[in-house]
């Protein structure tokens, strides 16, 4: 009886041998000695296949950051760091299929359809980092942008991934580059700056606006 594992380390064979996807599921499960029964009591498609791959990967990393001695006491911003570092370097072990799993999509627009395998996943990861952040007071609430925090945690994601298959640095070191400064920028933007002392100012002076009146000359 086939395995998910078994399946999923023959495709990653063969499209690393061939570059491209089998020709069918027929031809794919007669290579490994497999029914096509076998293989969709696993994956619906070869692209669910890659989805998965990268869903593992993704949640790979967020077990193994969660089990670091000082998890607890990690800031929002210093998480979603761990993550990030630890999640390229787990990339590595997979750098050939990361690179055709993206690359094979050319120059399409939007985020490549394998990569929504770690969407979901990485999403609920950054969402519930955000939600502390914003009870701890290190992050501010903002009516309706607040919400969206996690949408640009989600583009700093694509971002960092797609530029790590192009780095050819000394071990990636422009990709570590680009984690702490895209990171460390995204946070300061999520946290109280002088703008939102404005805003503040400006509420106050509408909610008091006889005040206002006396300052007219």
């Amino acid at each position: 009886m086939a395995t998910a594992a078994q399946i999923q380390k023959g495709y990653i064979d063969y499209v690393l041998t061939h570059y491209e996807q089998p020709k069918s599921v027929y031809s794919f499960a007669k290579k490994l000695k497999i029914t096509e029964a076998d293989f969709y009591s696993f994956y619906a498609s070869f692209n669910s296949i890659e989805k998965n791959i990268w869903f593992e990967l993704t949640s790979e990393a967020i077990h193994e950051i969660a089990q670091q001695e000082h998890w607890a006491q990690y800031t929002a911003r210093e998480k979603v760091l761990s993550f990030f570092y630890s999640y390229v370097e787990l990339l590595k072990s997979q750098r050939s299929f990361v690179i055709y799993s993206l690359k094979k999509h050319g120059h399409r627009s939007g985020t490549p359809e394998a990569l929504l395998g770690a969407k979901a996943i990485f999403e609920n990861f950054a969402e519930e980092t955000i939600n502390e952040g914003l009870e701890s007071g290190e992050l501010v609430e903002r009516k309706f942008f607040s919400k969206r925090y996690k949408d640009a945690l989600w583009i700093q994601f694509a971002f960092i991934v797609n530029f790590w298959i192009d780095d050819d640095s000394h071990d990636f070191e422009k990709t570590d580059e680009a984690i702490e400064k895209g990171i460390q920028v995204t946070f300061d933007l999520f946290q109280r700056s002088p703008i939102d002392n404005l805003f503040e100012y400006g509420k106050f002076l509408s909610q008091n606006s006889k005040f206002k009146e006396r300052m007219r000359f």
